[in-house]
């Protein structure tokens, strides 16, 4: 049985089959939540715009889970005769079941596409994208719409699906699929990790990908995508390198505690970042053995050391070295970002710290010269405080982003997604905007935040309005 690691993997696996696509006109449409992030992957592989396609399933009322049918916007209906009469579903059924489906669609079509107009289709070749079939009632729904939307050509992508399935989707122009095994049980059972995917995650690649393609950059192609080992001294470091094609900044990760590469939060940022079209390197600062003892957590002379000796070895690679770096720290691993940072040459353009201990810098704190953004949750008042006043010793470019309601670790709805997006715009504002024009990306326009009355400090909103 062929399995996907997740649902990145299985995007980035399904984009090879697809790389026919890149550079012609086409759209990719992914179906929420769980086909967005294999969506996603695609659309950045093909540099193609993303967008979702929203349908839901009508189940039989006494068995949810058997599709007797599907339902996508503007009104557009699919049905199954056999499964209907089979089932023996009365029109009054079908019609409550129906209502009750729409109203959770027209929710969600407003929840996502909030501040975003629907990407036009019309004239273009669609690839409609899910993370697997198992009826397919939501996949001919989907197809409906897009072609009711105008495409001219609807290709259906999937990592995995029944064979019985895909010999029923006929309407579609093409099907693509990386697996059909003899006997599909359970979508889910193909992958290792198969957590549900949330909307403030659909909403954070909708944007991110809506980013790349304002700006212009496409981080399609094969690029790099590996861990790495970084010989420091007498350890060597693990760390997980991912560079788009022709990648013109990096944005290196430094967490004190755990690891940063299979931190699900550092994780997540960083798909938001590859998005954008930014090079990350997810790094472990601490061996397994040092993790166990928690004095080197707060060691932030050790951490700087060799957050600093990584960044060297970034840049003395052949396709990294000419890259414009930024750091991205959290907790005691943003103390440390900003101690290697006050001894860093022009090379390091920008920093970001979510949740971060800046007053670890000590007297360091002054001579940072990047340009750096404090994110804070605005219910995690002691590293509230401490940020305030870490800000009063900085004399580079800087500002305090307050996401209300958060706490340390960002774990309420919709916060780590506004952390992401706050991190995104400061990242490409200064990394990749900053980099082309010679200039900042604030004199540029490009930072996304609402600014309050004091022109250095956000206060965002989780799922608000604001889009960043």
């Amino acid at each position: 049985m062929v399995l996907f690691s997740d649902r990145v993997d299985a995007g980035r696996q399904l984009a090879e089959r697809l790389e026919y696509l890149r550079g012609t006109d086409t759209i990719v449409l992914g179906l929420p939540r769980g086909g967005v992030p294999v969506a996603a992957e695609v659309a950045r592989v093909l540099a193609a715009p993303l967008d979702v396609i929203v349908v839901r399933k009508l189940g039989v009322p006494f068995q949810p889970e058997l599709a007797m049918g599907a339902i996508g916007e503007d009104g557009v209906r699919e049905l199954n005769p056999d499964i209907l009469s089979m089932a023996s579903i009365s029109a009054d059924e079908l019609a409550t079941v129906e209502r009750h489906e729409r109203a959770i669609l027209d929710a969600r079509v407003a929840e996502l596409r909030k501040g975003r107009e629907r990407v036009d289709v019309r004239g273009h070749t669609v690839v409609i994208v899910d993370d697997g079939i198992a009826t397919g009632a939501t996949a001919r729904a989907a197809g409906d719409v897009a072609r009711l939307h105008g495409a001219t050509r609807v290709i259906l992508a999937v990592p995995v699906a029944s064979a019985e399935a895909l010999l029923d989707l006929t309407s579609f122009d093409e099907l693509v699929c990386v697996n059909v095994p003899r006997r599909l049980v359970a979508v889910g059972n193909h992958y290792i990790d198969f957590a549900a995917t949330t909307d403030d995650e659909v909403t954070a690649l909708l944007d991110a990908a809506a980013r790349r393609i304002r700006s212009g950059r496409h981080a399609g192609g094969s690029g790099l995508d590996r861990d790495v080992e970084i010989p420091v001294g007498t350890v060597v470091l693990e760390g997980h390198l991912y560079l788009p094609e022709n990648a013109p900044a990096v944005v290196v990760f430094a967490h004190g505690s755990g690891s940063s590469r299979h931190s699900p939060r550092n994780q997540f940022v960083a798909d938001v970042l590859h998005r954008a079209g930014l090079g990350t390197l997810l790094l472990d600062l601490l061996t397994p053995g040092e993790e166990s003892d928690r004095a080197n957590v707060f060691d932030v002379g050790l951490l700087a050391g060799r957050l600093a000796a990584a960044t060297e070895w970034l840049l003395g690679r052949p396709d990294t070295r000419s890259c414009r770096i930024g750091y991205f720290g959290a907790s005691t691993g943003a103390g440390a970002a900003l101690w290697a940072a006050a001894d860093a040459d022009e090379r390091l353009a920008a920093i970001v710290s979510r949740g971060g201990r800046p007053d670890l810098a000590g007297d360091r704190l002054p001579e940072v010269t990047a340009p750096t953004l404090l994110i804070v949750g605005g219910a995690d008042p002691g590293v509230l405080d401490l940020n305030r006043r870490a800000r009063t010793r900085m004399r580079c470019r800087n500002r305090r982003a307050v996401v209300e309601g958060a706490t340390h670790l960002f774990e309420e709805p919709g916060a780590l997604a506004t952390a992401a997006n706050l991190a995104c715009d400061w990242f490409v504002s200064y990394l990749l905007a900053g980099a082309e024009t010679g200039e900042s990306g604030e004199a540029a326009g490009l930072v996304g935040v609402a600014e309050g009355d004091d022109a250095t400090e956000v206060r965002a909103q989780p799922e608000s309005d604001v889009q960043y």
